[in-house]
């Protein structure tokens, strides 16, 4: 791939099967125009509850027609998944976004759900459950929400406690716009007491009739005395958060070119998320393309990594399960060649602890049948197309997916939006910071080559992570895993779905299966291995004793080796790097205690500055890779990410330490 510099394309041409909406465009852009503060930062709306579809229709359609300055991020809170319906009905001309409403109100999960449309011009984070809990585990980011948007059922829920959450995340000018229709206006009283929680927390209150549509008119706005009260009162509350947080910093981006190290799903999903925002970037890779390494697999499952007690780790992955089928569907709309098929995932037990553990999962809550449904041994054979014979968790919206094309589509796509230049052929052996600003030394064929400066450096480099001085220390494991291919015939071609038990298989494609992988930790070579191919037979084989396991072929010894990195907890690391060595000297002083304690919770914990860190994406690394990227830009761009705290907790990559050193324990 050469070397491309291209800026952002225009909004303004949109396919020409969309069908056009009408819109009072003068009401839309006056909804817009209040929301700008700047011509690069996004704006940024909030809406609860539901009642307001039409609104958000209407702003999809003038993002459609008309470009905007920078990008708008809708927040949209409601209480139910189904209350999703009526708004994916309503946008059926923006047809990649209601797919991607469509899996969320499908799968009924609690949570942060990001949407995104019009090449990053526009996203919505669907929030799912109760308001005023969802909006406690939001995190204080650079940029605030510039107004916040109630109909006339949900008016009556803004009371104090929630309009101080609103305030806490807000402009200090922002407004509360209450959009009423005629026959359904709120009583004098009402909106009385409506003017009373929105100027004690600083707000104006604008109505908004949406019946017909028209101006807002201002209802009530705060004096200079309460206002100034109400920014003290904000200020407090953002300290009070960032306090209880600081174990885990989220520290945005220095304005500038950025660099990425790697060249994998997860460095190809980071260039695509940043260059969504417009930042000029280089990517440095080791390979002469994309996806060569622990990314090069033929085939590669999606399916969500379900816990029986459904904490942070669970819900990570289901929203990364969501929101991988959406990027891989919209880049396949987009043009992009991804081989892909999402016919399903079929897991199953391969002894009696595992089978009792799936058990445990599928049985400690109501899951929706679009997330998982437990199936007897006959209904797995159904599905499956060959016999299974005992019971399974069927994951309906799962499958697999090429994931180097994936990789070299976001790529590719990353470099129609924004600035994007690609060193292919260049291994990176040292990274130095100098002047507050890092620069790279890397081997370009058979000499050496400095780069830089650059702003910002992350690293998403896979196995090579921890290379570097800076993160040598960082507790995460690779792990060599080799993949048999298998060719496809007799009983074997009738698999329509992916089997995941000791080990996975996958429906065919160019005629061949994929089967494995092994897991040999800090692998001495990635030379090709016969007993490793015997232990891929040996786990289809004992996961499913059923006659159609004799047509599995070993015997073409034809296998690809990678080595993907594993964190004990089986989490991703995601965020700023961790200066290791500046918390062991500060550990010396700051030992197992309760005043020690104390003080890792309420002080910043310390780190590089301008380094960040993506990896230790595991064997579930198609999952939950794409939001991880989401999520690094999201806080690099100063943005408020779209995630609650404990899931932020549990990607911090100083989460090992950080867990003992919070409480108290020795570190060591």
């Amino acid at each position: 791939m050469p070397n491309i510099i291209v800026r952002v394309k225009s909004l303004a041409n949109e396919p020409e099967n969309k069908t056009p909406i009408c819109v009072n465009k003068s009401v839309i852009e006056s909804i817009v125009a209040r929301l700008y503060r700047t011509t690069r930062l996004p704006m940024m709306l909030g809406i609860i509850g539901p009642g307001l579809e039409c609104v958000i229709k209407q702003l999809f359609s003038h993002i459609a027609h008309t470009p905007l300055q920078s990008p708008l991020r809708l927040h949209y809170f409601i209480a139910q998944a189904n209350d999703l319906s009526s708004l994916s009905q309503l946008c059926q001309p923006f047809d990649a976004i209601v797919q991607q409403l469509d899996d969320i109100g499908m799968s009924a999960v609690a949570g942060c759900h990001r949407v995104i449309g019009f090449d990053g011009a526009l996203s919505i984070d669907v929030h799912i459950g109760q308001t005023i809990q969802a909006l406690k585990q939001l995190t204080n980011a650079e940029q605030t929400f510039g107004a916040w948007m109630f109909s006339n059922t949900q008016a009556p829920k803004l009371d104090h406690p929630l309009a101080w959450q609103l305030a806490r995340l807000s402009d200090d000018d922002a407004s509360v716009i209450l959009a009423a229709s005629p026959n359904g206006s709120l009583c004098a009283s009402m909106q009385q007491q409506l003017s009373n929680v929105t100027q004690l927390c600083g707000f104006r209150l604008l109505q908004w009739p949406l019946e017909p549509l028209s101006e807002m008119t201002l209802l009530s706005h705060p004096d200079p005395v309460s206002l100034d009260i109400a920014k003290k009162e904000r200020a407090a509350l953002r300290y009070q958060q960032q306090q209880t947080f600081a174990y885990n910093p989220l520290k945005s981006a220095t304005e500038g070119n950025t660099a990425i190290i790697g060249g994998g799903v997860a460095s190809g999903c980071l260039a695509l998320s940043l260059a969504e925002r417009g930042q000029a970037l280089t990517l440095f890779c080791m390979d002469n393309a994309p996806g060569q390494q622990a990314s090069g697999n033929k085939q590669g499952a999606i399916y969500p990594l379900l816990t029986p007690e459904d904490g942070p780790l669970s819900q990570f992955f289901l929203q990364g399960y969501l929101f991988s089928r959406q990027r891989i569907n919209t880049l396949v709309k987009q043009g992009y060649n991804i081989n892909h098929d999402f016919c399903g995932v079929l897991q199953t037990g391969h002894d009696a602890r595992s089978a009792k553990r799936l058990h445990k999962i599928i049985t400690a809550r109501a899951w929706a049948d679009a997330i998982a449904k437990p199936l007897t041994g006959a209904q797995a054979s159904a599905i499956a197309g060959i016999e299974i014979g005992i019971d399974a968790i069927y994951y309906p919206l799962g499958g697999w997916v090429n994931p180097q094309q994936l990789t070299t589509a976001a790529i590719e796509q990353a470099t129609t939006l924004s600035d994007v230049t690609c060193h292919f052929n260049t291994q990176v052996t040292a990274i130095e910071r100098r002047n507050e600003q890092w620069y790279i030394n890397a081997q370009v064929g058979n000499k050496q080559q400095a780069f830089g400066p650059f702003a910002n450096l992350v690293l998403a480099n896979g196995r090579h992570l921890t290379d570097f001085s800076q993160t040598a220390q960082l507790p995460i494991s690779g792990f060599r895993g080799q993949v048999s291919h298998i060719p496809s015939r007799f009983a074997l071609k009738k698999l329509t779905t992916v089997l995941c038990s000791h080990g996975y298989l996958t429906p065919a494609h160019d005629e061949l299966h994929c089967t494995g992988a092994s897991y040999i930790k800090d692998p001495d070579n990635l030379d090709y291995s016969a007993t490793e191919q015997l232990d891929n037979l040996d786990k289809i084989r004992t996961s499913y004793q059923a006659d159609w396991t004799q047509d599995v072929d070993i015997s073409g010894h034809s296998a690809r080796v990678g080595v993907r990195m594993v964190t004990r907890d089986h989490a991703p690391m995601m965020g700023c790097a961790p200066d290791y060595d500046a918390i062991i000297d500060t550990y010396q002083t700051q030992q197992h205690t309760k005043s020690s304690a104390q003080y890792w919770q309420h002080t910043q914990a310390p780190i590089h500055d301008g380094l960040f860190i993506l990896g230790g994406l595991g064997s579930r690394g198609l999952t939950s890779g794409p939001l991880a990227a989401e999520l690094l830009a999201a806080q690099m761009c100063g943005e408020l990410i779209p995630i609650t705290t404990p899931i932020l907790g549990l990607l911090n990559p100083n989460r090992m330490w950080m867990r003992k050193l919070i409480k108290g324990k020795a570190l060591m």
